[in-house]
């Protein structure tokens, strides 16, 4: 029977790594992807996954009705404590394009920039200061 490996007596695994869950937004390269996933793993404001579905909030507010957009922009919305503010998520792709490389920023801030111009031409201007 051979020898068993130091490092998998420990560690008590049978060795094999479990792939990380990588982020998928439309329109990046896979270097901005590998980025992304990076940050979500050293950031302690990230978990696995929170940037792209901080884009896919985003993408689905954008594109909603302009008179829902107006109400929640005025008044809020309740349905936004179990599935996530869509402001707090622009916010928050924000704080990622500023931690990115030029490069890989560049290829997020395009993306963001489409979903920013639909709701500019459908509802008030977004505020990111949050004031």
């Amino acid at each position: 029977m051979p020898r068993s490996r130091p490092a998998q007596l420990r560690a008590g695994d049978s060795g094999r790594r479990t792939p990380q869950p990588t982020p998928v937004i439309d329109g990046l390269s896979s270097r901005a992807l590998s980025e992304i996933s990076g940050l979500e793993r050293t950031r302690n404001y990230l978990h696995p996954g929170d940037v792209s579905n901080a884009v896919r909030l985003w993408q689905e507010y954008v594109h909603r009705p302009q008179r829902e957009l107006w109400r929640d922009h005025e008044g809020g919305n309740t349905h936004w404590d179990c599935c996530g503010s869509p402001l707090e998520a622009r916010t928050l792709l924000d704080t990622v394009m500023r931690a990115l490389s030029p490069r890989s920023a560049r290829e997020l801030r395009r993306i963001i920039g489409r979903f920013d111009a639909v709701r500019n031409r459908s509802s008030p201007p977004y505020d990111a200061g949050g004031g």
